[in-house]
């Protein structure tokens, strides 16, 4: 969410030093530096000094670890009460070292930008307001510290920026394809949340993010469900991260596809299904298996086969009535079945939420929390398993009369081609002929085949042991 932060300490006497600063540049005569700023359509053309590390402050609303932070919420409530103090500071320092995908390893990618900056030196600049805090380069602010570092070259903006522009100096840097390190999929799409809380339109955010429409609405879709997924997990003190859903992109994705096509079709079956593909996804399970859980899946009804009794999902029933508040009017609530894999999914969410949970936590709660977590993977699993095998033999079934119909296709073309060769007068009558004869034994392998099926053929097997038979006989 979009937020304006007060001054960070001693920023009047911070900006006095960066007026200083640029004076001496203009001053000075020589070649200046200036890097080009972009926000909002508009472009600047900004100078570039040194200013010392130490007084230089990592950026609290930047975009790049906004998911990140939900890594320790502890730590995050203290940096989002004092974003200046070393507590909040340290933590951002922290985040920007790690791997995003988890925050509990420090990320390779930092290390090789610290021994580029070591071996190469600051290539291109930071960009900084007039207080020091960093719109651009903390995360080679970070590595420059850590190097020894005690300066920093930097753009300065403009005094008047206000934070709307600092942060959408930020995106525009960020969004350049020719940028070295993408946020992570989850940063882009708080990066597009903030985009439309500040009332930008769709289209406009579609191509600042240069993605299509549509694909914004998928993300904003995607982004909602998450958010849906961490309320519904929470249990006491213990609640599920943005970042337990970081890796999952094109699952999301395709989950967002077949949802919307289910929907328009059998609501309460696309209901279900989706929240079986949540917790798959929840459960780490790969995207081909994913994929079995499918209008199929929900019909045959893997899952409740395998699930133990105390997770099953239960029988379909008849819609519950809902009575709308203020009208008395009643209506078709969830069924029966939507109700139960809703149910089921809140269960694992709870149970990771907990298994995740940073701190304290009761040994007996963790250790009933694995339990319901493993036992329902162990399900799913199976479930996910028995699907795929039982796909694979629907497969075989269809594939001989998958075959015919190519082939079916492969003639109509051919008389297509025969017309055409023979209006040009291009055809090879004797080649024609010859594969003619080819077809023929084909179809006569194909007869043999098919005379086995049942003793009571139907009329196309019947069809072909006739024309087979005849040609024999010629």
């Amino acid at each position: 969410m979009f937020r304006e932060f007060s001054a960070p300490p001693r920023a009047d006497e911070f900006s006095e030093l960066i007026k200083a600063k640029l004076e001496e540049v203009k001053e000075s005569g020589g070649t200046r530096e200036t890097v080009t700023v972009d926000w909002n359509s508009q472009t600047a053309h900004v100078e570039v000094i040194d200013l010392p590390l130490n007084s230089l402050f990592y950026n609290p609303g930047t975009h790049r670890i906004r998911a990140q932070r939900s890594h320790d919420p502890m730590r995050d409530k203290q940096l989002e009460q004092a974003p200046w103090e070393a507590v909040g500071q340290g933590y951002l320092g922290y985040l920007l070292q790690a791997d995003p995908a988890n925050p509990t390893t420090r990320d390779a990618a930092f290390d090789k930008l610290k021994e580029s900056l070591d071996q190469f030196g600051q290539n291109d600049p930071g960009l900084v307001t007039h207080h020091g805090v960093l719109v651009n380069g903390n995360t080679r602010a970070a590595a420059l510290r850590e190097l020894g570092v005690q300066s920093m070259r930097v753009g300065v903006l403009p005094a008047s920026f206000t934070w709307a522009d600092i942060n959408a100096v930020e995106l525009s840097l960020q969004l350049r394809k020719d940028h070295r390190r993408d946020y992570s999929y989850l940063n882009r799409l708080l990066a597009m949340e903030e985009q439309a809380q500040l009332g930008r339109t769709p289209e406009h955010i579609a191509k600042e993010f240069r993605v299509q429409t549509k694909t914004y609405h998928q993300e904003r879709w995607i982004l909602t469900t998450i958010r849906e997924l961490i309320e519904r997990s929470r249990t006491g003190s213990a609640v599920l991260s943005l970042l337990a859903f970081e890796g999952d992109q094109e699952k999301l994705k395709e989950l967002e596809r077949l949802y919307k096509n289910l929907s328009e079709v059998e609501r309460d079956e696309a209901e279900v299904i989706r929240e079986w593909r949540l917790a798959a996804i929840l459960m780490g399970f790969s995207k081909t298996d994913v994929r079995h859980i499918d209008e199929n899946f929900a019909k045959s009804d893997y899952l409740a086969r395998s699930l133990p009794e105390g997770l099953a999902t239960g029988e379909p029933a008849a819609p519950n009535s809902v009575v709308v508040p203020g009208l008395g009017i009643s209506v078709a609530g969830d069924t029966s079945r939507v109700s139960a894999a809703r149910a089921l999914n809140d269960r694992i969410l709870r149970a990771k939420a907990v298994i995740d949970a940073p701190g304290d936590c009761p040994d007996s709660e963790r250790q009933a929390a694995r339990e319901t977590f493993n036992a329902a993977k162990e399900s799913f699993d199976k479930a996910i398993d028995d699907a795929g095998r039982d796909a694979r033999v629907r497969k075989r079934k269809q594939l001989a009369p998958a075959r015919l119909a190519d082939a079916c296709a492969d003639v109509d073309q051919c008389a297509v081609d025969l017309v055409d060769a023979r209006a040009s007068r291009t055809l090879d009558v004797q080649a024609f002929d010859d594969a003619l004869l080819q077809l023929r034994k084909s179809l006569t392998k194909l007869a043999d085949q098919a005379e086995r099926i049942s003793r009571a053929p139907g009329d196309g097997v019947s069809w072909l042991l006739y024309a087979t038979a005849a040609g024999a006989d010629e």
